[in-house]
């Protein structure tokens, strides 16, 4: 286990409330030890970020997130990462890596988008419309064999040790296939972590970080649940959980 990935609480956390399960990662409600890792983590983001040539303050935002984590001798720590990359490419080795591993097969993933950049400009130089749509066609099979390929290579362990990748966890949910970008967010890549390390996940947050997103909707460090159309899948499958989380829903709703 990577022990600088954990975060040891700043704050005296002996007289905050501790969830015995972990909150429903699709629920409005945080819990404070949450609240309180997040704050701390926000610190660490504002003094780390002064090295990735980017300013969150009048660049597009990105969502983080953070999990409370107990050890087998019953320690607490927490941990964090980043939705997607960190912007201009920048480097965090305190955030949880992606699932992905970008070396596998050769760096399959790699070479497969310089080919499709490789199509797309031949299409830009090439005059015969005949040639075009041929090289446009090839170029949508090429990509959609790499997203493939891509989504069977996101391995996801749940809480008994069992693992699939993304086409398997997809095939059995209501969305169908995994849209584009689903294994990157910030609650899976924690989770699988969490899961691998035998460390008990113990409460989930993400929130926003940086002006709002175009639409208005994210705010700057704002918590918001985890995205349904790309986690809901992944983490029912990782925490063995699909029924509860829909009970647990409906009793937030009640309450509010």
């Amino acid at each position: 286990m990577g022990k600088h990935f954990l975060f040891n609480f700043k704050a005296d956390i002996s007289s905050v409330d501790i969830p015995s399960e972990l909150n429903n990662p699709f629920s409005t409600h945080i819990p404070e030890i949450a609240k309180e890792a997040a704050k701390e983590f926000q610190e660490f983001i504002v003094l780390e970020s002064k090295k990735w040539n980017y300013n969150f303050a009048i660049q597009r935002g990105k969502m983080f997130g953070i999990l409370v984590v107990q050890k087998q001798d019953r320690t607490y720590f927490y941990i964090g990462t980043v939705s997607g990359k960190l912007p201009e490419n920048a480097k965090c080795d305190k955030f949880i890596p992606s699932v992905f591993d970008e070396s596998t097969d050769d760096f399959f993933i790699n070479k497969g988008m310089i080919e499709l950049s490789e199509i797309s400009n031949q299409i830009k130089t090439t005059n015969s419309p005949s040639e075009i749509i041929l090289l446009k066609e090839k170029r949508k099979q090429k990509s959609v064999a790499l997203q493939k390929q891509l989504f069977e290579n996101y391995h996801f362990l749940n809480l008994s040790g069992k693992e699939k990748n993304l086409l398997e966890i997809f095939k059995h949910s209501a969305h169908g296939n995994p849209p584009a970008a689903t294994g990157e967010c910030a609650a899976p890549k924690l989770l699988q972590y969490a899961i691998k390390n035998q460390l008990k996940p113990i409460a989930l947050t993400e929130f926003w970080w940086g002006i709002s997103s175009e639409n208005k909707e994210k705010k700057h460090r704002a918590y918001y649940p985890a995205c349904k159309n790309r986690c809901r899948p992944i983490l029912e499958y990782m925490l063995e959980d699909t029924e509860l989380f829909t009970k647990k829903e409906a009793e937030t709703k009640a309450q509010e």
